[in-house]
This record gives C-alpha cells, structure tokens and sequence, in this order.
C-alpha cells in the first residue's frame, strides 16, 4: 500500500494561499457561490479519497498511521496569536478569510494529514440568536439560561444562511488543502444542552442534572431541537465540502451509562443520522467516556475519539473491536523531553497495534502553551514509526 498512496504532508497545497492576494486577508467575502475567482483542484476527489486520513476513517490498509490533532491546535502557535490579535473568538469564527488562514496554519507548520475546521461549538447557537459569548478564561456564558419549557422558543431551527461564512470558509479551504481532508465539527447535543442550561463551564453540571431529572420531557425536547440545530450545522460543511466530521461531546462523561442511554445518546444518534447519507467518516469524541466508549460508537460513529485515560487496546475491547479509534496521547507529555514524548507515542502506537484502523491524535486539545516544535517532531516520529 505505502507504494500506492503519496502522503499528502499539506504543505505544498497551502504554502501560498490563493485568497491572500484575492481578498487582501480582511472584511468578509460575498456569497463564495456566486464567484468565479476561488481556485479549485479538479483532482482533489481522488486525492482525498486515497488519503491516509480518510482510509483509516474506513478501516482500508493506510501508508502510515494519520496524524491529526484537536481542539484548535493553530492556537499554540504564534502565527495563530498573531493572526488573531485584537479579534474577538466569534468574530474571528465569521471571518472566512481568518478562518481558513487559521485551519492552514497546523497543515502548514506540522504536516498532518488533516485539518480541523477553526471554529467554536457555541456558534451554531449564536448563529440561531442566542445571546452568548466567549469570555477569554471563562469559555462560552449565556446571558439568560435555559431553565423552563418558554426558553425552547429561543432555539429556532438553523438555516445554512445564517452561517454563510462557514460555507465560504469551508470552499476556500478544501480549494487550497487539495488532497489534505478537512474535518467539519460541532458540539453534540449533551455539551451544547449544559452550556445553554448552566449558562457557561460547569464543574458539577448541577442545573443541567436537575432539569435532566427534574422535568425529563423538556430535556428531551431541549436535546432533540439542538439534535436539529447541530444536524444542519454538519450538513452546511458537508456540502461545502468537508471530507469527515466530529461530533465533539466534552462534558458527557459527567454521566452514568444509564443516563447517557436513556436520556442522551438518542439526540446524538440524531445527530449522525442526519448526516448519514453522506457517505463521509463520523467521528465522535468525548472527555472522560471511558464507562460510555461502546456506546458511543454505538450512536452512529464510524469512529470513536479515546481519551488519553483508556489504552486503545482496552477502548478496542470495550467498541467490540467493530470501529476504528482516534487518540490518545496525553496532551500533557508534550511538555517532557523528546525522548519521553517518543516513549509515550510509541506506547499508544503499541496499544492500537491490533485495533481495525487507528489515528493518532492527542487524548484531548493541545494545550495553549504547547512548543509547537513539539507537535511537529510528533507528527515525524509517527509518520516515521508506522510507515509501510
């Protein structure tokens, strides 16, 4: 297979991006669809279809194990600080031009085999006008909790034109990434629900908790109009062009398996069905899930995101060795020594020696603080240790 497949390392596609000297970098482009002017790569399709990335996602013989990593990994570089200095996490999620600079930026510097799309989960519900904002040290806090069966009202449905700069970002960045997948994200229905209920972060999700138990029907309800919300979310970058999506559910391991079955896992079964016709990879990744991990695939997941706290091989066991994983290095090590960084990527190289398909990613988001070189040396020692 290594014979068949050239890895594409991204950086040839994104080294000068076309829409700098197009746009200038700044304000907001008119509707991507109507321009003549967007550089697209005809051969792209068959590109990305044979990518290390995307054959993992489907369980097929890969060159090398991928490497990809989460949550926003530009935001360790200070290219990223740069870029975004004096604009707001937000505004900066509805500026396509600072959007796909952003999403380069990882390619660009580490040579992953995929790129996450740059934004933040809170944006489909501020896209349907819900009062919110991303205060810097805080994360997301909403102005007027949810907390009684009138706030439903303030959820309408989500329509592609209230988020046209993630389609205009979404066709600039798959123009110029090539044969390099992007991933399209949001959050599930679960961590949106205990945003909009707690009003922000939540240690105890104690409010979350008590209308989940106290008033079953209106969680239900609130979890099924996200389930919609997030649903339309996926299908504008899926039909923009993204390769792959994640489901991203950061506080559902604040749940029992009970709960998480009875009372969660319907919305994001929802959620992935909504997308399923699609016919692209469905990744579904949660913090602290490791009592919840077969379920999670179980939802509707073609592969399912470990966190760094189960070794692949037990995650294996606990999925029935039926799904590909992704992880699970702990974002932590990246702090030690190379030679311990090496030790420990071999560790979970080792661990997924006999998984269905495994890519290689962090157990969690790269921390701010993270020497970029860091990454980039991992990214080499993988791609190096597992080539075919």
């Amino acid at each position: 297979m290594a014979g068949n497949t050239k890895r594409p390392t991204g950086r040839d596609p994104v080294a000068t991006p076309a829409w700098r000297g197009a746009y200038g970098g700044h304000g907001r482009l008119s509707d991507v669809s109507e321009r003549s002017d967007i550089p697209t790569t005809p051969a792209a399709d068959e590109r990305l279809a044979d990518s290390a990335f995307l054959r993992a996602c489907r369980g097929q013989e890969v060159p090398h194990t991928p490497v990809w990593f989460m949550r926003q990994a530009g935001r360790s570089l200070p290219e990223y600080r740069k870029v975004r200095e004096g604009t707001a996490m937000l505004e900066s999620c509805t500026r396509p031009e600072l959007v796909t600079e952003i999403t380069l930026q990882p390619v660009r510097r580490h040579g992953v085999d995929a790129a996450i799309y740059f934004s933040d989960i809170v944006v489909p519900l501020k896209a349907v006008g819900i009062d919110l904002d991303i205060v810097p040290g805080v994360g997301p806090v909403v102005a007027e909790p949810f907390r009684t069966r009138a706030d439903l009202e303030r959820l309408r449905p989500l329509e592609a034109g209230h988020v046209s700069y993630v389609t205009e970002a979404v066709r600039l960045l798959t123009a110029e990434l090539g044969g390099t997948p992007l991933i399209g994200f949001a959050g599930a229905p679960f961590t949106l629900a205990s945003y909009l209920v707690e009003g922000g972060p939540s240690r105890n999700h104690e409010h979350t908790k008590a209308l989940m138990y106290g008033d079953p029907q209106l969680w239900a309800d609130l979890l099924d109009k996200l389930a919609d919300i997030t649903g339309a979310f996926l299908r504008v970058q899926i039909e923009a062009g993204a390769s792959a999506v994640q489901l991203f559910d950061s506080w559902v391991g604040a749940l029992s398996p009970v709960d998480y079955r009875t009372r969660v896992r319907p919305a994001s079964e929802k959620v992935f069905s909504a997308v399923a016709g699609y016919g692209v990879p469905r990744i579904h990744f949660g913090v602290g899930t490791g009592e919840l991990l077969g379920q999670l695939g179980d939802a509707g997941a073609d592969v399912v995101g470990v966190d760094w706290r189960v070794p692949l091989d037990e995650a294996a066991r606990r999925t029935g060795h039926a799904k590909p994983l992704q992880g699970n290095l702990d974002p932590a090590v990246l702090f030690a020594p190379r030679e311990a960084v090496e030790e420990q990527a071999a560790a979970v190289l080792a661990a997924a020696r006999d998984v269905p398909a495994h890519i290689f990613n962090l157990g969690h988001g790269v921390l701010p603080t993270t020497d970029p070189d860091a990454l980039t040396r991992l990214v080499e020692f993988v791609h190096t240790r597992t080539a075919r």
